[in-house]
């Protein structure tokens, strides 16, 4: 299965003064699989995974010498570490804090040698060392797939090319656009788990056993939960989880975060669901100018899952049904298109930092005005309003260009590329396009 940060990791591969690699994101979005395919450029691989291979740990208690752990990982593993022909792959590294704490030596003592570290919990572990190597490793961030890589991995690339080349005055082939809405409904069912996807295509179409896949995902991270037990009660993360589903698409609100939790608890909650990078804070901004953070309001937010298809799974809806919708009926299920379009935006952000996503609510008293993203084009505010189906009002939107005099803003729909005078309408499929 391609993904396409593999192109970053290549780059990493061939810069020289390089440093560390961490690559970081949630449990099973690939993070191993994609440094097994980058070792395919290396003479040698060396792959430790600190949850499996306990012993190695005491490799790392003695003292953190790169050359003294190298030799003694050589010897282990029988794999020869020669700087610029072997990768050294430290997996589930917050496993093994010491190893983190390990990692700034190995830019300082070995910087010909490929290091790469993964983890799923990372965030956990470093919140809790004093120094792990802050200006000495280099971060890239990981995510489930996205609609490009789902047509990818469904050999589409010819279709991928076509709606990149796609704009508002050369709009897709009907032909084409209505293929693209089909590959977009199951995307939206099945989601950007690379299992889940490979089940599906394996299978041919079972979606069933799709759904299999996506309890088993979903019953790890809860069983996963259980390793936060001492900070939060496992049951108070299982509950934020669902009420991050039942509040998709409106701000958040703690108190309705379960009927047993306290709000401190709950904010502590989602702030680990958050360090697990399994949901990401929309938060409200005024709009005023950029940068968009400038005019942050921190206490209001909106919450989105990371993978549409844990979103179907946990909110108990059954695929074979969604399958057999219209894609309206579908859309109009739990804000699913807004969700879809903010985690697609994440996607094809800059790997190397993590994306924030902003959105506007008229703050005047009994305005509802409220458009869903706002997002940075050349120098611009440019507000985006997603809408389930192919048409829908644009009072929020018309009201954000004349009040904050925009040059233009941006529909997202069902709809193929188009122009209504200063909106421009962009096809759900193509959230891409914008980045």
């Amino acid at each position: 299965m391609r993904r396409l940060i593999i192109n970053s990791l290549l780059k990493w591969k061939n810069t020289t003064n390089r440093k560390v690699l961490l690559l970081r994101g949630a449990r099973q979005v690939g993070k191993t699989y994609i440094i097994r395919k980058l070792a395919s450029e290396f003479r040698y691989f060396l792959e430790v995974n600190f949850e499996k291979d306990t012993d190695v740990h005491q490799f790392f208690d003695q003292n953190l010498d790169p050359g003294r752990i190298c030799n003694n990982l050589s010897v282990y593993y029988g794999v020869p570490i020669k700087e610029g022909e072997t990768l050294v792959f430290f997996d589930e590294i917050q496993s093994c804090p010491k190893a983190i704490q390990s990692l700034r030596f190995f830019y300082e003592s070995m910087p010909e040698l490929h290091v790469i570290a993964a983890g799923s919990l990372l965030e956990f572990a470093m919140e809790d060392l004093p120094s792990w190597g802050v200006g000495r490793i280099h971060s890239v961030f990981m995510y489930p797939l996205s609609f490009d890589e789902f047509l990818m991995a469904h050999n589409q690339d010819e279709l991928v090319k076509m709606k990149q080349e796609a704009s508002f005055e050369k709009p897709v082939n009907d032909v084409f656009h209505e293929r693209l809405k089909d590959y977009l409904k199951k995307f939206l069912i099945i989601g950007g788990m690379p299992e889940a996807v490979q089940k599906y295509i394996i299978e041919v179409n079972d979606i069933k056993a799709v759904q299999r896949v996506l309890t088993d995902i979903t019953t790890s991270y809860y069983d996963d939960f259980s390793k936060y037990k001492s900070r939060i009660p496992m049951i108070r993360l299982r509950e934020m989880m669902t009420t991050v589903v039942k509040q998709a698409g409106g701000k958040f609100i703690f108190s309705k975060a379960g009927s047993g939790s306290n709000p401190a608890q709950s904010k502590e909650a989602l702030e680990l669901l958050e360090m697990a990078g399994l949901v990401y804070k929309v938060y409200h901004t005024s709009g005023q100018g950029l940068p968009l953070g400038a005019g942050i309001n921190y206490k209001k937010f909106k919450v989105l899952l990371h993978d549409n298809g844990i979103f179907q799974q946990i909110a108990g809806l059954k695929l074979s049904d969604l399958l057999i919708a219209s894609n309206i009926d579908m859309l109009n299920k739990g804000s699913i298109a807004e969700a879809f379009t903010g985690v697609e935006m994440i996607k094809y952000s800059d790997e190397h930092e993590k994306k924030q996503l902003y959105y506007w609510q008229r703050e005047k008293r009994g305005s509802s005005a409220e458009v869903d993203y706002l997002i940075e084009q050349d120098g611009k505010i440019i507000p985006v309003e997603v809408k389930s189906g192919g048409s829908g009002k644009m009072q929020s939107l018309t009201l954000f260009l004349a009040e904050k005099k925009s040059s233009y803003g941006i529909r997202i729909s069902l709809e193929n590329f188009s122009n209504y005078g200063k909106i421009r309408v962009v096809p759900l499929y193509a959230i891409s396009n914008l980045c």
